[in-house]
């Protein structure tokens, strides 16, 4: 006699699979390092066989930086609504302070992960690396196209600088348990940081 109780098996089309082995590995890799994580538990989140994930991903390493790639995308997504919302004609201090309290909520989400590659203890694949790196490049050119545009050394170290600063600030934010209370001094000492780089906003 054949079972009436079971629950039919919804195919999923090869994006939508994809998307839900990169969610499953999201939730995974969110509160640990990549060292830590296998493919056996992203396919457990992911309610798929190993044999699926690795249909879609060659191995961990190219999983973990299509993980990246999607982090930096939503980020910048979220970050260009955040723009979006604010009134015509705001400072850019203003503008720059919405995008960076986006990044500040990404930090408090993701405490462990944001901060291991930062610490040089996260163990991440080159392909990681490379996205992160690809990633800064795009934030300083954001943040270039804001400000004045000057062809100055000080304008160039000002702008590198900004954000070597404001992941040290985030490191020790993390440290201190990401308080929210806290924010707000992270993110003045930030800009203020920035702004005496640079000597003046519209310089």
């Amino acid at each position: 006699m054949s079972r009436t109780d079971r629950q039919p098996r919804r195919r999923l089309d090869p994006d939508q699979r994809r998307e839900q082995i990169l969610a499953a590995a999201a939730d995974t890799f969110a509160d640990r390092r990549y060292a830590e994580v296998t493919v056996a538990e992203v396919a457990s989140v992911a309610q798929a066989s190993e044999a699926l994930v690795y249909r879609y991903f060659p191995g961990k390493a190219e999983l973990y930086a299509a993980l990246v790639a999607r982090a930096v995308d939503d980020l910048l997504d979220r970050q260009g609504e955040a723009l979006a919302a604010l009134a015509p004609g705001v400072s850019t201090r203003d503008r720059l302070r919405a995008t960076a309290l986006v990044y500040l909520d990404h930090v408090a989400a993701h405490p462990v992960g944001w901060s291991a590659p930062l610490r040089g203890d996260g163990g991440e694949p080159p392909a990681a690396v490379e996205a992160r790196r690809v990633a800064r490049t795009d934030y300083v050119d954001r943040l270039r196209a804001q400000l004045a545009d000057r062809a100055d050394l000080r304008h160039d170290y000002a702008i590198w600088g900004f954000f070597g600063f404001l992941d040290a600030a985030c490191l020790r934010w993390v440290d201190q348990g990401c308080p929210p209370d806290h924010r707000w001094s992270v993110l003045d000492a930030a800009l203020g940081a920035l702004e005496g780089a640079l000597g003046d906003w519209d310089a």
